[in-house]
């Protein structure tokens, strides 16, 4: 009971916290579009990201890794202890750790040389000064684990590939977003309040992506991943009516949640390639860095 409180408090805290910038884009749009539209955000939309997109993904995802079973089987995974999907997923999870770590990776290595940041660290001002390394960086990270795949298992190679390919496809959405969003704010692009609101849903469905293959890093375990991240949605959606002011006051908070992701993904690929991780490990990395940049917004503030 005690692994399985510590393990939904750690997806919801980090469900939570990747989901800021999800929540400062929904803010600044919500205040151009009328309250109708604006309501039924807040309550369709709340249902929308939590049931649709956070309940479903996790069962895609798991039968993405499991080709064998069915949709029927997938679906049940949770609820059953069949011994054969039961074996089923845990001669999958390889798969499914090394393609969710190597997308996280690249998110903290894409945030650590590409984004315009407040600077905790010094080195972060320095490796932004040299962010045209972030492609070399990139394409050495992509060929070392592809390499180092191959060599246990070519479809483990595969499912890297998948989770690179992944990145780039969400990065380069979340890019256009981030420049709808400047140029709906500015009314440079004139669009209905209801197609607005249309967007948005879209937008979370993308950034909720980070959430739910990070959750994999804390457990396996769908029926959890489904009540720590579907909290940590309806927290996110809350701070985006109220509370965004104090959140965004925390300078580094940001700081905070990346270099949590990178530390997560390392972790998934180590275990991806059979290390025995304690099941604190995740938990205790997200609380401990949090904590630190907390601590340092707050010094700052």
């Amino acid at each position: 009971m005690i692994e399985i409180l510590i393990t939904i408090l750690a997806l919801l805290t980090f469900e939570t916290v990747c989901g800021i910038d999800n929540a400062v884009i929904n803010a600044n749009i919500l205040k151009t579009i009328g309250k109708k539209q604006r309501k039924f955000f807040f309550t369709w939309g709340i249902f929308i990201a939590v049931f649709v997109v956070r309940g479903l993904l996790p069962f895609l995802i798991v039968w993405l890794a499991n080709s064998s079973l069915s949709i029927q089987e997938i679906f049940t995974i949770p609820f059953t202890d069949s011994e054969l999907t039961a074996n089923s997923l845990e001669t999958s999870k390889p798969l499914l750790l090394l393609g969710g770590g190597a997308y996280l990776f690249l998110i903290f290595l894409s945030w650590f040389f590409l984004e315009k940041k407040k600077y905790a660290l010094r080195l972060e001002k320095f490796i932004y000064r040299h962010n045209v390394w972030f492609y070399a960086w990139a394409s050495i990270f992509t060929t070392a684990i592809v390499y180092f795949s191959i060599k246990v298992d070519p479809i483990l190679a595969f499912a890297a590939t998948i989770g690179i390919s992944l990145f780039f496809i969400t990065d380069g959405f979340k890019q256009n977003a981030e420049k709808t969003e400047k140029k709906l704010i500015k009314k440079k692009i004139n669009l209905s309040d209801w197609s607005k609101v249309l967007y948005l849903e879209v937008l979370d469905a993308s950034f909720s992506i980070d959430g739910v293959i990070g959750a994999f890093a804390f457990t396996t375990a769908v029926p959890l991943i489904l009540i720590g991240n579907g909290l940590g949605a309806i927290i996110v959606r809350n701070l985006t009516i109220k509370g965004m002011d104090k959140i965004v006051s925390y300078t580094y908070l940001k700081n905070g949640a990346m270099y949590s992701i990178g530390f997560l993904g390392i972790l998934m690929m180590f275990e991806a390639f059979g290390l025995e991780v304690p099941f604190f490990l995740a938990p205790a990395i997200i609380f401990t860095m949090l904590g630190i940049f907390f601590c340092m917004s707050r010094k700052r503030t």
